[in-house]
């Protein structure tokens, strides 16, 4: 169904537009006798009474509201503000009696305000200010007291619309997500209930027969991660992207602004597999290009030693934190951890893994990393870069 809560403030101002021409009507026929040449009021009466009840449609909603029809609306208004001095005798006007259209001519402001808001409000009283002090001849206390009242009337109800459309359609959000919302969850139970068990159970019985049922049994265990991720309301993973020498990924995705934030959570689900699980904000997690990028390969970098140094049959888990100064990754995983000293050797002997693919790499965004590695308790790898920063400042930094 759809709503409207500006709908309603229509239906009032075509019932205020038929009230109000009647209204003006009845003063005419009352101060009769103040009128020079009545014959003009009466022309135009004919037209502002015609001109009423054929445009009701047109004042029944935004769409049927069209600015030509607001700019002749408008006309009519001033046009009748303007004939008062030629119709009625100068006591009438002296004595401040109303103008032709009498209060009608506020149903046209009102129907600006309606339509675009306050800015078009102030667009449509403008005018009426100036065709009243015109028809006066001089600003009196009256003349102000009703121009001032007709501009901030217009002015609240214009801005009064716009936060009823900016209400609603925040609303209307609200439904889709909590309808998407439902659905997923219906998914998730159905999935859960059938393809997720069947998966796991071809995972298991590949793992126990070997050979080519162990390869099938660990593609269904990653099909049944990226599946879970999905239904969850995670990111879905995608295929590796290439990498290059230093085992970076190429990073080349679509965005059309390269200079333009990204997400960090999109660079770092490929990694999540059978044994690589990923926790992740529910929130993006918006860094520089580049040193999402760099973040990256410093958490593919890790992962490679985990499957070089720990095996293939290592778990993993990858954390990412937002925090409101900086971005932390954190790469453990449930191998049998780095012998003390071992870094250093490696360093020593030319095998500069950890000293490049990763400090080196967080060195140049600006950040930095952190290895605790226990025997026997699996290593862990804490990387921290600054919101903000890029590879130029890293490098500046540094030299």
């Amino acid at each position: 169904m759809k709503m409207s809560v500006e709908q309603p403030l229509w239906r009032a101002l075509a019932g205020y537009r038929v009230l109000t021409m009647l209204y003006a009507v009845g003063v005419f026929v009352s101060a009769y006798h103040e009128y020079d040449r009545p014959a003009i009021a009466v022309g135009y009466y004919v037209v502002l009474f015609l001109w009423t009840l054929a445009t009701l449609p047109r004042v029944q909603s935004a769409a049927a509201c069209t600015r030509p029809f607001l700019a002749v609306d408008l006309a009519v208004a001033l046009a009748g503000i303007v004939l008062t001095p030629l119709a009625a005798d100068d006591r009438h006007i002296q004595i401040g009696g109303a103008t032709l259209p009498s209060i009608w001519t506020a149903g046209s402001v009102l129907a600006f305000a309606i339509k675009g808001g306050w800015r078009w409000a102030a667009f449509a009283s403008t005018p009426v200010a100036a065709a009243n002090l015109i028809e006066r001849g001089a600003p009196t206390r009256d003349t102000v007291h009703n121009v001032v009242l007709v501009w901030v009337a217009s002015l609240a109800i214009g801005y009064v619309v716009e936060v009823a459309r900016a209400s609603e359609r925040t609303l209307a959000r609200a439904l889709e997500i909590e309808a998407a919302t439902r659905e997923r969850e219906r998914l998730a139970r159905d999935i859960h209930d059938g393809v997720l068990q069947v998966l796991a159970m071809v995972q298991r019985r590949g793992a126990v027969i070997g050979g080519e049922a162990a390869e099938l049994g660990r593609m269904a265990g990653e099909q049944e991660v990226a599946l879970r991720t999905l239904v969850t309301g995670g990111l879905v993973p995608v295929p590796r992207p290439p990498e290059d020498t230093a085992g970076r990924p190429d990073g080349h995705g679509p965005a059309a602004d390269p200079g333009a934030p990204v997400d960090l959570r999109t660079l770092l689900a490929p990694y999540a597999a059978a044994r690589v699980s990923l926790a992740e904000p529910g929130a993006p997690v918006l860094l520089a290009p580049d040193t999402a990028r760099e973040v990256a390969a410093a958490v593919g970098a890790a992962l490679d030693n985990v499957r070089t140094h720990a095996g293939e049959g290592a778990g993993a888990w990858i954390l990412v934190e937002d925090e409101p100064d900086d971005v932390i990754v954190t790469v453990r995983d449930d191998g049998p951890g780095i012998p003390e000293g071992r870094l250093a050797q490696a360093e020593g002997e030319g095998r500069l893994g950890v000293a490049l693919s990763i400090r080196g790499r967080l060195r140049d965004i600006g950040g930095s990393a952190e290895l605790v590695s226990v025997p026997g308790q699996g290593t862990e790898v804490e990387l921290k870069v600054p919101k903000g920063t890029g590879i130029t400042r890293g490098k500046a930094e540094r030299g």
